[in-house]
């Protein structure tokens, strides 16, 4: 096949595979994670060459207005993964579990998780917690179902945990932490997100996990780093917590066009015929014509 310039054709982009992450921590190679929440977005990411998008369950937060991610549904969740799923085809999809679909019972989660793959064409799913889902972990990964791990800050438990705070800051915990992560492994997790934990305890926990770890918060020796898309791109006020960056003010910029569109509604300066629609002349007489008849009848 060629383009229309003459050459051939660049090949199809690789789709990503969970064995192609695991390969990528054993080859030394930084793995990449974003968050998305529509087709649109979605299909920006993929472009961007990104290897991993997580549907997380922050879209309550930064989608659906929620003050925690707590009360999102599956229904919510599948809803917007599926059109994720329309919308990127490299990257490999996971779809984040939300609170109450996973931890009344290993079967309980395997139902749910399954909506993921089956409704929504995720390739995997995530879950938050440690020692406490490493039997739902080993359920799910038994039935056929990739499963991601998530321990340090766990963002379902944050009237737990007393807030947004950094996780692992005692020997101690640090210890019950990189325990947990191990345990998650020998379940059969296939990559564990590190969240908001101290960067030395995070480069620790890298070294003695054969499956890649994937940080926020959690320092530059992680085999791969994720962020929420609304924190990268400005697009969730003036918040914006210490470990993600913003890599553009989107927001801004949106804000900026939306006045500009008010402004020149009610000037009158748009739409102009640029923007308009026309028909025949002969077309409009006959219209106004027979308009004409109507109202002197």
């Amino acid at each position: 096949m060629s383009d229309q310039s003459g050459g051939a054709s660049a090949p199809a982009p690789k789709e990503v595979t969970v064995p192609d992450l695991v390969a990528m921590k054993r080859d030394g190679k930084r793995i990449t994670m974003m968050t998305a929440y529509d087709a649109a977005f979605a299909r920006l990411v993929d472009h961007a060459g990104i290897d991993v998008i997580l549907v997380g369950d922050s879209l309550g937060m930064v989608v659906l207005g929620y003050p925690t991610t707590v009360p999102v549904t599956m229904d919510d969740m599948v809803r917007h993964a599926a059109a994720v799923s329309r919308g990127a085809t490299r990257p490999l999809l996971i779809g984040d579990m939300p609170f109450g679909s996973y931890q009344a019972s290993p079967s309980d989660a395997l139902r749910n998780a399954a909506r993921f793959l089956k409704e929504a064409g995720m390739d995997a799913i995530k879950v938050e917690g440690g020692a406490e889902v490493v039997e739902t972990v080993r359920t799910l990964t038994a039935n056929g179902i990739a499963v991601m791990a998530h321990v340090g800050l766990t963002p379902q438990r944050v009237a737990q945990l007393g807030g947004f705070k950094v996780q692992a800051k005692t020997a101690r915990a640090a210890r019950r932490l990189i325990d947990d992560a191990l345990a998650l492994e020998d379940a059969g997790a296939f990559s564990i997100v590190l969240e908001s934990v101290p960067a030395p305890v995070a480069a620790l926990a890298t070294q003695r996990l054969g499956i890649p770890t994937i940080g926020i918060g959690a320092g530059v020796d992680c085999d791969g780093q994720v962020l929420v898309l609304h924190d990268v791109l400005g697009l969730y006020g003036d918040f914006k917590p210490k470990f993600a960056k913003r890599y553009a003010d989107i927001g801004a910029a949106v804000t900026t066009a939306l006045q500009e569109f008010d402004r020149e509604v009610r000037d009158g300066s748009f739409p102009t015929a640029e923007h308009s629609f026309t028909m025949k002349e002969s077309e409009l007489l006959s219209l106004q014509r027979s308009l004409a008849q109507q109202k002197a009848g």
